[in-house]
């Protein structure tokens, strides 16, 4: 596998070897001695799937209250995915990293604890996979808007077309929200 640092440290995209003949494809998703040995250790306690039609943008979510590293992959589909940097004692705080993840390609981007994550569906239908480091919070669940200005997050979609829940519609502004030390 491989393993590529982003423009924000610790920020990663993960690249498995795909191995491909005349019956289909195997990859190999998750090893926890390999990334271990990578830096990557993580204890995982959730695994979570959503699936999105085109235009569907999940996000921008994070958790104050039992924060959540995650590592989140496409299973059939593409996105856009975004990780903004939510820590403010931070030297990239408020920089965002976004990547187009793709079931053909098989990327997988490791987003640390202390960042917000959302993603647009690309393609008619997503699937869309992750592993969390700690359980669901609702009291400690937030949301940023997705077309914050000060992020400036340039989301490959008419804004006209883009669907999403009434709670990331309402979600609030990056200088209004609650974020990490």
């Amino acid at each position: 596998m491989k393993i590529t640092e982003t423009a924000i440290p610790g920020v990663r995209i993960l690249t498995p070897t795909i191995y491909r003949d005349e019956r289909g494809a195997f990859l190999e998703t998750w090893n926890e001695q390999r990334l271990a040995d990578a830096g990557l250790a993580a204890h995982w306690v959730q695994d979570n799937f959503s699936i999105s039609r085109k235009n569907v943008l999940r996000g921008i979510h994070y958790q104050v209250i039992q924060p959540q590293a995650k590592l989140v992959r496409v299973t059939h589909g593409a996105v856009y995915d975004v990780a903004v940097d939510l820590r403010r004692s931070s030297p990239t705080f408020g920089r965002h990293v976004a990547v187009e993840l793709t079931a053909e390609r098989g990327e997988i981007f490791w987003i640390p604890a202390g960042f917000g994550h959302g993603f647009l569906a690309l393609t008619e239908e997503v699937g869309f996979a992750y592993k969390v480091t700690d359980y669901y919070s609702m009291a400690g669940e937030r949301t940023i808007v997705w077309n914050d200005p000060d992020l400036a997050i340039p989301w490959p979609a008419d804004p006209a077309l883009i669907h999403q829940s009434s709670k990331d519609r309402d979600g609030v502004a990056f200088r209004d929200a609650e974020v990490y030390p």
